[in-house]
């Protein structure tokens, strides 16, 4: 099965980073929805060491304020949402529940930088599965670096042991702030056949 135009339009050609929200809600019924997408992406090992902290009020957004580049300020404060895209290093705790090869836990507990490198590299594949699966839910994501993320973890994430990574606010774009796309790199630009 090959998804037609119009899906791919949805989840690429058409879709842009939004430059303004309109005041449509963001529902949790959603919200679910969009994780029961994001969990099916494939993992290495099936690790899923992605956490996901949803801010959808005020208050939850005022105390992000503080962390974010000034840059980043208004487009967040606006957002029904901003996901806190985390990772939790000790995701090797839960091994026995996603992956059932014998040892596979201790290949991880006994190198912590092996560890690292796979909540990092797998928690941003799960963060790019967020954004893909918000826009196929007719949703706009706003993907982010720009926060300290020692702050953030400080205030959302130390109960969890979690540790940040990127930020997606989300929501409905107001189209009559849309922007052209940005240039992107041709394929000889970045690619080579081996």
């Amino acid at each position: 099965m090959v998804l037609e135009d119009a899906g791919l339009d949805l989840l690429f050609r058409a879709a842009r980073t939004p430059a303004a929200w309109n005041d449509s809600p963001v529902t949790e019924e959603t919200l679910r929805r969009l994780y029961d997408l994001v969990r099916l992406g494939p993992t290495s090992g099936n690790c899923c060491p992605a956490r996901f902290v949803f801010l959808r009020t005020h208050d939850s957004r005022e105390r992000l304020r503080p962390a974010l580049s000034e840059g980043n300020v208004a487009r967040v404060m606006s957002a029904p949402v901003t996901v806190i895209v985390a990772y939790d290093p000790l995701f090797f705790d839960r091994m026995d529940v996603l992956n059932p090869t014998p040892g596979v836990r201790s290949w991880f507990a006994a190198d912590v930088g092996l560890a690292e490198e796979t909540a990092v590299r797998n928690s941003t594949l799960q963060g790019g599965y967020l954004i893909m699966a918000a826009r196929a839910l007719g949703l706009d994501a706003l993907p982010m670096s720009g926060f300290d993320s020692l702050m953030v973890e400080e205030t959302f994430l130390q109960a969890h042991g979690w540790r940040a990574n990127f930020l997606v606010s989300l929501g409905y774009a107001d189209h009559a702030f849309d922007t052209p796309r940005a240039p992107r790199l041709e394929f000889d630009d970045a690619c080579v056949m081996a």
